[in-house]
């Protein structure tokens, strides 16, 4: 990667998120800007635990899924800043999801607010791997949501960038996070049929969240 990419992927993926999902309530969370997991101000999610599961279900993310998440969790936990310098690398080296983190008035990527993301990012791949789908985590991905759309993007960091990410990029980002994530898994000695399982209960999952932020973009009842 030239120093100039370098440069930029200090500066990017943190914008990937303003995600977060966790097995812990914003009283036991770490004391992060933005991260709002549990707090009582944000909205009731539109979509309900009952549906939630229909989607576990037809994603067939199972139990077995679940305990494969949690198994990732010890794995991941002090590797999630090696993670993220990969992810922002990828999103560094893509024009088309660098501009939503760049800033108005320069031009370029807006370093405060890839900061701040990215301590959000990096708390998200811990509380994916806590897998705890109460209604706490539901109401932080509608949230999540709204921080992808114009409601509340760049709000949450006061930043001057892009007024929203388009869709189409959040379900596709499941592809690179998850493929890139992969090496991680296999590097505390887990075996690879645990690998595997590890990395398709990452993949269902992902793509279950990526499918809850879609709500604000679509169309009252057609969710």
């Amino acid at each position: 990667m030239k120093p100039n990419n370098l440069i930029v992927a200090n500066t990017v993926i943190a914008a990937l998120a303003a995600v977060v999902v966790p097995n812990v309530n914003a009283q036991s969370a770490p004391a992060i800007p933005g991260y709002t997991m549990g707090q009582k101000s944000l909205a009731k999610a539109p979509y309900t635990l009952a549906d939630l599961e229909s989607l576990k279900k037809t994603l067939l993310l199972s139990d077995e899924d679940i305990r494969y998440l949690r198994m990732s969790k010890p794995i991941l936990a002090d590797q999630t800043e090696a993670i993220l310098d990969v992810w922002y690398g990828f999103v560094a080296s893509t024009p088309e999801l660098v501009v939503y983190f760049k800033n108005n008035k320069t031009g370029a990527p807006d370093g405060a607010y890839l900061d701040a993301v990215r301590k959000r990012f990096g708390q998200w791949i811990v509380d994916t791997a806590d897998a705890n789908y109460d209604q706490a985590w539901l109401n932080y991905q509608y949230e999540i949501g709204l921080r992808h759309t114009k409601p509340k993007k760049n709000k949450t960091d006061k930043a001057d960038s892009v007024p929203l990410v388009n869709f189409r990029y959040l379900s596709a980002l499941t592809i690179p996070v998850t493929t890139t994530l992969k090496p991680f898994l296999a590097k505390k000695g887990a075996s690879a049929a645990d690998v595997e399982k590890m990395h398709a209960a990452w993949v269902k999952s992902v793509l279950m969240q990526t499918i809850l932020w879609s709500h604000p973009y679509v169309k009252d009842g057609e969710f």
